[in-house]
């Protein structure tokens, strides 16, 4: 990301006079406030254009497919967070999320932008697979991960993929990434060696750019959703905490490998 030139702060998001809060054009306690929902409210902040019913179908399920995924690390961060400052769940939120890489809650972006490149390729005139395939060794050569496929449970397709597949085909949205991702897990033997099937990671980008949402902003969709999951979890610790018994845990389990003064243990 460049350091922009600019010397005076702009934005076409917000505004605000003494007798109306202006979101994206429009008058935000008469135009929006019970009219449209959190979903729709998203879009507009994002694109500043509404988004259609399909485009709004497309990216609610997303949220809601990655929304929660168990006692994962940025559970368990946030988790073992608020066990240590209960006063301060912000903070613990922060712990969760800040996390988002490109191993976890990252991976959907890198996707994207791999699919988006795959696009370009289309577009200018190259086959379908052929692009795919192109893409992915240019990748592999650079060292870098095919995101989006495989999974150390579900080794045959994630059933959030075809549930997200069917939500953009009946929401009538663009469905030409969605092909773009079935073309790289049909290059995956070639390419990788292994046969690995699509993930939701994979899924996410492949019917979020089909509904018009921006690849730069992909990551931001499971950050959304996993917020709502985290606080989920934090109050399911303010009523029954488990923080500080996934630290005891991590302590009984550990093995300490490193040297140790003469004498150490001794007395145990």
């Amino acid at each position: 990301m460049k350091i922009g030139k600019a010397t005076i702060p702009r934005t076409s998001i917000c505004t605000s006079d003494e007798h109306t809060i202006v979101v994206r054009g429009r008058d935000l306690s008469k135009d929006l406030i019970g009219k449209v929902s959190f979903i729709e409210h998203f879009f507009l902040l994002l694109t500043g254009q509404p988004p259609s019913a399909g485009e709004a179908a497309v990216l609610n399920a997303t949220l809601v497919a990655i929304a929660e995924h168990g006692l994962v690390p940025s559970v368990q961060a946030a988790r073992m967070t608020f066990a240590a400052a209960p006063d301060a769940m912000q903070g613990a939120v922060a712990a969760g999320i800040l996390g988002c890489g490109s191993v976890v809650l990252g991976s959907s972006e890198t996707a994207g932008r791999m699919y988006a490149e795959i696009d370009a390729k289309v577009q200018g005139g190259v086959a379908l697979n052929e692009a795919a395939l192109a893409v992915m060794q240019a990748w592999r050569a650079a060292g870098k991960s095919i995101p989006g496929y495989g999974h150390p449970l579900h080794k045959e397709r994630d059933e959030r993929v075809g549930a997200l597949f069917d939500v953009a085909r009946n929401a009538g949205t663009d469905l030409r990434f969605i092909a773009i991702a079935e073309a790289v897990e049909a290059q995956t033997p070639a390419v990788l060696q292994r046969d690995l099937k699509l993930n939701v990671s994979g899924a996410i980008p492949a019917v979020l750019l089909g509904a018009g949402f921006p690849v730069q902003a992909l990551k931001g969709v499971p950050i959304l959703a996993r917020t709502a999951g985290l606080i989920a979890h934090l109050y399911e610790e303010i009523n029954d905490p488990i923080g500080f018994a996934l630290s005891y845990q991590a302590t009984r389990e550990m093995v300490y490998e490193g040297d140790v003064p003469a004498g150490f243990g001794a007395h145990a």
